[in-house]
């Protein structure tokens, strides 16, 4: 039998979606916000050789510079005021996260509720405002070095500074205006719409690519294959769940006595989502940003790096892989699915497990099931986020069709579908609600006058 809520979200449909004026009103609001971040993109910064760096991000584009472009939305191609995205934050979101977990002045702002999260909040505003300056700044300066800029000197780089800055903390506060009044998490968004904004040329550019000869039809077939494959693998296992069973003991209220009930507690197979991936992206950018635009500038030890870190060889591949790893248990264990609070919440509602005590029991049971869900889920974001980055590396195909794009795409895809549902649903119960609440006036009505 299907519940309630099954049987409401199949009957959902267009007619549902126009009675409901807040679902509308939210997702008109995400997509003026979404319009604004894409016409920033083109807003050049001040002192840019237009031509000169047309004529590098070109050369670069079958390289790092895909890479680039794929976090910025095309904006760092065109060096627009929001070149340096939202990795910045991103950045500092990670920072902030490691600290929490090690310093314990940090957890406990995290134990004190809203307020404690607003000051971490702020704490990450701060660390986005100081990694954005060192960032703009580290950019302003290689572009002087590869010759991109009509006026080099202080005031470029000040000028330079102040806007990538600004550009990226406007990012942040779209971000969080979409997350709070819109449909969605607002930062994923803001990436998935940088993809998807520049897919088009990307396929063209590959299309392009097999017309000249350089890419076999074969392997364009096999790459729209691989695509698709990846697509279906990663929303069979996006939806993939554990599911835990929960009884819940007899109550008694007043002189009747109730049943206890049972149901799940359902543990994604990837309770972390896109966010190991794109934490693994933004770190491993860092030094191949910098060598990118200085050129011939870059150092010995700076050669080194790339040389063994650079994208596609096997070092990098492996602390990919590392990363993803660590960053799918760091952020579930403490941010997706933290088992004390959820052993402390089943406590509370007087909800156990069958065969395990509450509290400590619990806790340690759901710590031991997750750690071995997370072995299959970091082992899918890894195959999927490694595999096309591989075959891209090998056959020269454009970074949109890799996985960490597709995982992207496809679960922010999932996740604003899913929020959207809920707001219908929400809808609905209310106009439950308030159809109850009519007849029940009525009949009282009708009763009151066969009274007379």
């Amino acid at each position: 039998m299907a519940s309630a809520a099954e049987q409401m979200a199949a009957n959902m449909s267009w007619g549902a979606l126009g009675k409901a004026t807040e679902l509308r009103q939210r997702i008109f609001f995400t997509l003026g916000l979404l319009i604004v971040y894409r016409l920033g993109t083109y807003i050049p910064v001040p002192g840019i050789d237009g031509g000169a760096l047309r004529d590098f991000m070109e050369q670069a584009s079958a390289g790092i510079g895909g890479i680039l472009s794929m976090f910025t939305g095309g904006a760092l191609g065109r060096m627009g005021i929001f070149a340096l995205g939202i990795m910045p934050y991103i950045s500092a979101s990670i920072i902030v996260q490691l600290l929490t977990a090690l310093v314990p002045q940090l957890e406990q702002l995290k134990k004190e509720g809203e307020q404690g999260r607003k000051k971490i909040n702020q704490y990450t505003r701060w660390g986005t405002v100081l990694i954005a300056t060192f960032q703009a700044y580290g950019l302003a300066v290689s572009l002087e070095a590869g010759d991109l800029v009509t006026d080099p000197g202080w005031f470029f780089r000040a000028a330079t500074v102040i806007t990538l800055v600004g550009g990226t903390m406007f990012l942040m506060w779209l971000g969080e205006q979409i997350t709070a009044r819109g449909v969605g998490n607002g930062i994923s968004l803001i990436i998935f719409v940088g993809i998807i904004a520049e897919i088009p040329a990307a396929l063209a550019q590959f299309l392009s690519q097999g017309r000249s000869g350089a890419i076999s039809p074969v392997i364009i077939v096999g790459v729209i294959v691989m695509v698709i494959a990846t697509i279906a693998f990663v929303v069979f296992m996006e939806r993939a769940l554990r599911k835990i069973h929960i009884q819940y003991p007899r109550r008694q209220v007043g002189m009747k006595v109730f049943d206890g009930g049972s149901s799940h507690l359902p543990i994604k197979v990837n309770p972390a989502g896109v966010i190991p991936a794109i934490f693994a992206s933004s770190l491993l950018l860092l030094p191949t940003t910098i060598s990118t635009f200085s050129g011939a500038d870059s150092g010995p030890v700076m050669s080194t790096i790339l040389a063994y870190f650079g994208p596609g060889q096997p070092l990098y591949l492996l602390f990919f892989t590392a990363m993803i790893v660590f960053f799918t248990y760091f952020y579930t264990f403490n941010v997706a699915f933290k088992p004390d609070d959820v052993a402390d919440n089943l406590k509370n509602q007087n909800g156990f497990i069958p065969g395990i005590r509450p509290g400590k029991k619990t806790e340690d049971y759901l710590s031991y099931v997750v750690t071995r869900v997370l072995v299959l889920g970091s082992g899918y974001l890894a195959l999927v986020a490694l595999l096309p980055e591989i075959l891209r590396a090998q056959l020269a195909i454009p970074f949109y069709f890799g996985g960490t794009s597709v995982l992207i795409v496809v679960s922010v895809t999932m996740d604003t579908i899913q929020q959207i549902q809920s707001h219908l649903l929400a809808h609905q119960y209310e106009g439950l609600i308030e159809k109850s609440q009519l007849r029940g006036k009525k009949r009282g009505g009708r009763k009151g006058t066969a009274r007379r």
